[in-house]
């Protein structure tokens, strides 16, 4: 399937706004907004985003994204915000994923959505293997977001087929701590604006 067909996927990404984003990492909340933003600026390049976020952010992500559709986020946790994001994509082809792949590729997406087409709902694992990083459907209306600690179990039992996407692919490698964060910056897979927000050179 070429970039044309990936393009009939919608993408969902919530992105938590303010001081309490990524508070794991350590970090300030512009380290957060950078790996966000780097999301965001990947995924825009294969599919249509609708980005679920803070008014404020929301027009930092279309600074990097223009056509994003924004939707503010209800300010009542994760699965409320993917809920609002859902409900304003199509009813087809409608994928979740998280703000907080700062190594993701656009190709990475593409192969990720391309395997997607095959089943009713389909996820990707972290790299870590205990939770999500991507979760999608071919009709809206079935999925059953589940994100969180041990979030790939209770896709899986929900009924997500679990994609063959390789454990080094920089859609799996989700950073909740700073020596997640370390060792993709080690490896020179950060995007730009997170190398640039820790003092160092991205891709």
């Amino acid at each position: 399937m070429g970039d044309g067909g990936v393009r009939r996927w919608t993408v969902v990404i919530p992105i938590k706004g303010g001081s309490g984003a990524k508070s794991r990492l350590g970090g300030s909340p512009a380290l957060a907004l950078a790996i966000a933003l780097d999301t965001v600026a990947a995924a825009a390049q294969v599919a249509e985003l609708v980005v679920v976020t803070t008014p404020e952010v929301g027009e930092r992500a279309r600074g990097v994204a223009p056509a994003a559709r924004l939707v503010t986020d209800p300010g009542a946790g994760l699965t409320a915000a993917i809920a609002a994001g859902i409900a304003a994509a199509p009813a087809l082809r409608v994928a979740v994923l998280l703000g907080d792949l700062p190594a993701l590729q656009p190709d990475e997406l593409r192969a990720a959505l391309d395997f997607a087409e095959r089943h009713p709902r389909a996820l990707v694992a972290d790299a870590d293997g205990d939770g999500s990083v991507l979760i999608t459907a071919l009709v809206s209306a079935d999925h059953a977001p589940a994100f969180g600690d041990g979030s790939r179990g209770r896709h899986r039992a929900a009924g997500y087929a679990e994609l063959p996407i390789d454990a080094g692919s920089g859609l799996r490698r989700d950073v909740d701590t700073p020596g997640q964060l370390a060792a993709l910056a080690a490896a020179g897979r950060l995007g730009a604006r997170t190398a640039a927000e820790l003092g160092g050179s991205g891709r």
